[in-house]
């Protein structure tokens, strides 16, 4: 049965429109398959910070040589990672903030992307390690993006996975939530849950 890992970056915590969608697909997925477990990581409430040179550096830094210190700033790239790799789908309640990802989902990036580890270089340029693995989006938007040379956020998503090696990459978007278009773009992200859920195997 499927292990499922939720990933939150809303501002607005679970209140926000992304968080909200991805809290429909895990309910949509238990009621289809009962014995599913989750995993809840809201990324804001547990403060990720911002990658620093130290934790970078307490990576690269062999294990049996770590400080104390290093030991603990190498900990939470490792728990992070240990979590990825331990679920079959992964679900990121995506808002969009100023084209971008938030920053904070940045911070989870910095960590779970690390060569040797997640991903690693060949002669023919970098293999991701991380395969066998679904990632469903649910990008919430003010605005409406899907399809123009604006939408950064879903090329940046699609690459940054690919790059460790899931390459099951599927958005469930509510566009146009602030142009007075939030009940039909809510309803259609509703259908596109249903049809997702509907194509995951037991």
């Amino acid at each position: 049965m499927q292990n499922v890992l939720v990933i939150n970056s809303s501002l607005n915590g679970a209140a926000g429109n992304s968080a909200k969608l991805a809290a429909e697909f895990v309910e949509k997925l238990r009621t289809t398959h009962p014995g599913v477990t989750v995993t809840q990581r809201d990324l804001v409430a547990m403060g990720l910070p911002h990658l620093a040179s130290e934790e970078m550096q307490a990576w690269m830094t062999p294990a049996e040589e770590r400080s104390a210190e290093q030991r603990a700033l190498a900990g939470l790239s490792d728990q992070l990672i240990a979590e990825l790799k331990a679920h079959d789908v992964i679900v990121v309640g995506m808002p969009m903030y100023n084209f971008g990802v938030p920053s904070v989902f940045k911070a989870w990036i910095d960590r779970i992307a690390r060569a040797g580890v997640t991903f690693r270089y060949t002669e023919t340029g970098p293999a991701g390690l991380l395969e066998g693995k679904k990632v469903v989006i649910t990008a919430a938007r003010g605005g409406q993006y899907v399809g123009t040379s604006m939408d950064t956020q879903s090329k940046y998503l699609k690459d940054v996975f690919g790059f460790i090696g899931i390459r099951d990459v599927e958005f469930v978007y509510a566009e146009g939530l602030n142009m007075g278009l939030a009940e039909t773009a809510l309803q259609q992200a509703s259908q596109s849950i249903e049809a997702i859920v509907g194509s995951i195997a037991a």
